[in-house]
């Protein structure tokens, strides 16, 4: 986990960065120093992060790189809520501030006296693009790093507009500062802008990006409003209160409630929203299945392994509107890609195993959400049921063949974890089975589910009363034999 500074269920999160650029552990409370203040969407440290970007106020020498950069903090100066991050920079005597949007974020640095104060902007590695424009206090670009899932055309743009003019500008690439460039298009492009600051000066920089395009990601800025951020926080903080209070909590134990409420707070964070609001006012979102903008919901950053049995069921009872959005977003992930998310981030992951769409369609719908295509979802689920993804394994049903013919996955036919994926599967195959009574589909077609939900039983071993897997012929795989390992 890590202090995610950002709004329930947000595009954009904000982190302090203390592990290296590309290291999925972003944030180890255990560090002393923080390297740059990242946009993540970052769901999990396996799966790392992708459309990732950092800023870092710096004073005294121009610095770029990372480790140069980098200053100590310690937690006793460092303010850590959902809508409000606050820490002491004490190798540059600067206070960073944020409070996040949706989609955007306003920051605050101040500085001491300095004639040389800095902001530095990485995007990172893997293709970028910046460009200093001194004439609008402002600084655009793009980044295309990512940890697989995305298409050809994927790029996050941002926009940053400061309050203070430049007096000093400078265009990275490579490393290298050149301050007689204003623009760099590089593996890694950054710049830097600078001003002379008076002690306790505030410079104030409002943030934002779309993976749409960067004339989005200025209408994205709009969600700051004229707000500052102590009013931006104060929202922040109304809109937190409004989706944690939804549950009362009555214990007089501080660690309880401590406990409750982190939970809670990290149970809407993901499934991310990725999707952006035109100049229209419609909903429309960048496809991380096929790299066209779509209209309509679109949801990432989950697995379903690691939610179908506890985050699902508790949105459905007590967020039942936001899992309707999700559930006309998992319609759409169907028509870009063909096949329904098993974990995504942003687009199709190869992570984990099981069919599990089918309990997060099945479940949604049993608990009595509508309004959204579940004719669709219910042809997108026996697809999947006997289809698998023709690049990402984990999608739809590694050994399908095997599963519909034996009744099992086997052992010997090199598909690893063959005894979970069987058990999975029954089980995906039982939810299909009650989403099409309810939907009152034929019998012909929904009983063959109804069979296979019972596969479980062919990996029962009566002789260990233990699940075990099956090789193909029939029999159970040879015993784990501890002496063989020494």
């Amino acid at each position: 986990t890590y202090p995610a500074i950002a709004l329930p269920w947000g595009m954009n999160f904000w982190v302090p960065q203390t592990g290296k650029m590309g290291d999925g552990w972003a944030y180890t409370y255990d560090a002393d120093k923080i390297r740059g203040f990242k946009q993540t969407h970052q769901p999990s440290p396996w799966i790392n992060d992708y459309g990732q970007f950092a800023i870092m106020p710096v004073t005294g020498e121009a610095v770029f790189n990372q480790d140069q950069r980098a200053s100590w903090f310690s937690h006793k100066a460092e303010t850590a809520t959902p809508y409000y991050y606050k820490v002491y920079l004490a190798d540059h005597d600067v206070v960073t501030e944020i409070a996040p949007t949706e989609r955007a974020a306003a920051f605050r640095f101040t500085f001491p006296e300095n004639d040389h104060s800095y902001v530095v902007v990485d995007a990172f590695d893997k293709g970028s693009f910046v460009k200093v424009i001194p004439s609008e206090n402002k600084i655009i670009g793009y980044t295309t790093k990512n940890s697989g899932g995305v298409p050809a055309n994927f790029k996050n743009y941002f926009v940053l507009v400061f309050d203070k003019p430049f007096t000093y500008t400078a265009a990275v690439a490579s490393g290298v500062i050149d301050t007689n460039k204003l623009e760099a298009t590089d593996n890694h492009a950054g710049a830097l802008i600078g001003f002379k600051t008076r002690k306790g000066e505030q410079v104030n920089v409002r943030v934002a990006s779309s993976f749409i395009s960067p004339e989005q990601a200025e209408l994205n800025l709009k969600e700051l409003g004229t707000d500052n951020i102590e009013q931006i926080a104060a929202k922040g903080r109304k809109v937190w209160n409004d989706v944690l209070g939804r549950i009362e909590v009555k214990d007089d134990d501080i660690d309880h409630l401590r406990t409750f409420y982190s939970c809670l707070y990290r149970s809407v964070l993901f499934p991310r929203s990725f999707y952006e609001i035109d100049a229209k006012g419609d909903v429309m979102h960048y496809s991380p299945y096929n790299g066209e903008v779509l209209p309509g919901y679109m949801f990432t950053d989950t697995g379903f392994w690691d939610t179908f049995r506890c985050l699902f069921p508790f949105l459905n009872l007590m967020y039942p509107s936001m899992n309707t959005k999700m559930q006309e977003g998992l319609v759409n992930t169907y028509k870009e890609s063909g096949f329904l998310p098993e974990w995504a981030s942003p687009g199709h992951r190869g992570c984990m195993v099981g069919n599990n769409s089918a309990s997060i369609v099945a479940d949604a719908y049993l608990k009595g959400l509508k309004g959204y295509d579940i004719e669709t979802l219910w042809e997108a689920v026996k697809h999947g049921a006997n289809a698998v993804h023709p690049k990402v394994g984990s999608t739809g049903r590694l050994g399908y063949e095997y599963y519909n013919k034996l009744g099992y996955v086997p052992y010997n036919v090199g598909i690893n974890e063959n005894a979970a994926r069987t058990l999975e599967y029954a089980y995906d195959d039982w939810c299909i089975y009650q989403l099409g009574k309810a939907l009152k589909k034929p019998k012909k077609e929904i009983e063959i589910f109804a069979k296979r939900a019972m596969n479980y039983k062919n990996l029962y071993d009566p002789e260990h009363k233990l699940m075990r897997g099956k090789n193909e012929d029939g029999t159970f795989q040879s015993p784990f034999n501890p002496l063989k390992w020494g």
